[in-house]
């Protein structure tokens, strides 16, 4: 296995120009990472501890077991749902503190599966990476820039083998797309449209008055984390409202984004940004992320590439009170014609030869159309791909992509063999995904220039509160 290594800085600074050879690599014959500093053998037990086991936790602990993880200790701030989660895993113990779990259980673990609200999962994932524990952690990798760079640095520093939960990286159809556009099928690209039928849960919204009792088997305390203080409001936050919420969520965008934006940022070499805008979105809550936006990155020459223009559009089409910001009619035309309508979600890469577009959330396929051509042709059976050789490692099992993306972290554990999604290269992508976040909070129609190894604003300094988050006392990270 060949190994590259990040040099790091005590601030986690890097270059622009290392940024975009490891943004390259991602997309590359063989996987690199540093050295895992202290694999499992196959034949060893691997203790892990389960952080957030409802929802999406749910099946991340039981994929971990089904791995062949020794589930040793499970988390949650909700008893009712550690109660079912025992009877699944009688033996483990059970915490509703990440904090407690970590002192307490520090010695008897391995690794840990990271699956609470996005404000958590930085803190979590960085407290235990800390201590040297393998991490799996679901997407969006954390809630802030600053954190993305933390991970990044410790995953390097302490050797460990990550992966972030983005399950369509898996898939043989996201490889291939990468393939096809480093090939130059489609030429340079210049391009790149991506839209989400997103938010599917309330954001645009004003915080609600008073406070409701605290339910007996919530604990309040940790499900807030590093968040700040704020009074408990039935079905507002928990279990599943957070997510359009500043203090809690990363809007459509950090939800959807890590899935949506996965391939096109692997495949275009994507990496810092020049500038991030906010064009456009529906009526501003100080609170809570918009209902529909117009984001706009602009990135620079890049591995011999052409400047590139980035935008990203959300909005629940099922919404009234909205119309969703969506592509120029132009630029979608060769799939309208195809499709009969613009599909709710999708990916388009818009190159100086043709047009290579994945009609789902997680890259699975995709199609594609040539400058002469009126419509889009499947990216298997279009005659411009079919010589273009497999150069990246295909993840194959009898499983779906949610379980054999767990697989693949287990065998970085086992043998060091590195994991597509792993935090070298993930840390990255959620990094710029969430200056959008950032863009957005600074407000419409303000162009933020940026510079990445410095992770900030040149010209809009206010972006900085942004960046990094005041945790909570008792939460610093």
């Amino acid at each position: 296995m060949t190994s590259t290594k990040l040099s790091i800085g005590t601030q986690g600074k890097f270059t622009r120009r290392q940024f975009i050879r490891k943004s390259a690599v991602a997309g590359a014959a063989a996987f690199t990472f540093p050295f895992v500093g202290r694999v499992l053998g196959a034949n060893d037990r691997i203790n892990i501890a389960c952080i957030g086991v409802g929802g999406k936790g749910d099946s991340d602990s039981r994929d971990a077991a089904a791995n062949g993880g020794n589930i040793v200790a499970i988390c949650d701030v909700d008893q009712n749902t550690l109660d079912k989660k025992s009877k699944e895993f009688p033996q483990a113990k059970q915490f509703r503190d990440y904090r407690k779990l970590l002192d307490e259980m520090g010695k008897d673990i391995d690794a840990v599966t990271v699956s609470t609200p996005d404000h958590n999962h930085g803190l979590a994932a960085g407290r235990a990476m800390a201590m040297g524990k393998h991490c799996y952690c679901q997407k969006p990798l954390v809630q802030t820039v600053w954190e993305a760079r933390q991970l990044r640095k410790l995953a390097v520093e302490k050797k460990l083998a990550t992966q972030m939960g983005n399950q369509g990286t898996a898939g043989s159809g996201l490889r291939r797309a990468v393939e096809i556009v480093q090939a130059g099928v489609i030429g340079n690209p210049v391009e790149l449209h991506v839209w989400t039928n997103r938010p599917v849960w309330p954001q645009g919204l004003d915080r609600p008055s008073g406070s409701d009792p605290v339910p007996a088997n919530l604990n309040w305390d940790a499900w807030l984390g590093p968040a700040a203080e704020r009074a408990y409001k039935e079905k507002v936050y928990h279990t599943f409202a957070w997510r359009g919420w500043y203090d809690f969520g990363t809007g459509a965008l950090g939800d959807m984004a890590c899935h949506t934006v996965n391939m096109p940022f692997r495949a275009c070499k994507l990496g810092y940004p020049s500038v991030v805008e906010c064009e456009m979105d529906s009526r501003f809550y100080p609170e809570t992320f918009p209902k529909t936006s117009r984001i706009r990155f602009e990135f620079p020459e890049r591995e011999g590439l052409p400047p590139m223009k980035f935008w990203w559009y959300d909005g629940n089409p099922g919404d009234k009170a909205i119309k969703p910001l969506r592509p120029d009619v132009d630029a979608v035309r060769e799939i309208v014609a195809t499709m009969g309508t613009l599909p709710s979600a999708g990916a388009l890469i818009i190159g100086e030869k043709g047009k290579l577009f994945s009609p789902d959330d997680y890259g699975s396929r995709f199609m594609i159309s040539m400058k002469d051509q009126s419509e889009m042709v499947a990216g298997d059976k279009h005659d411009a791909c079919k010589s273009v050789p497999i150069t990246i490692p295909r993840n194959e099992g009898p499983e779906g992509d949610d379980h054999r993306q767990k697989a693949e972290w287990f065998r970085m554990m086992r043998n060091g063999t590195p994991a597509y999604s792993n935090f070298d290269i993930a840390a990255y992508l959620t990094e710029i995904i969430l200056l959008g976040c950032v863009a957005m909070r600074v407000g419409e129609g303000r162009r933020m220039e940026w510079d990445g190894p410095n992770m900030k604003s040149t010209n809009l300094p206010e972006a900085a509160q942004f960046v990094r988050r005041q945790n909570r006392q008792g939460w610093e990270a």
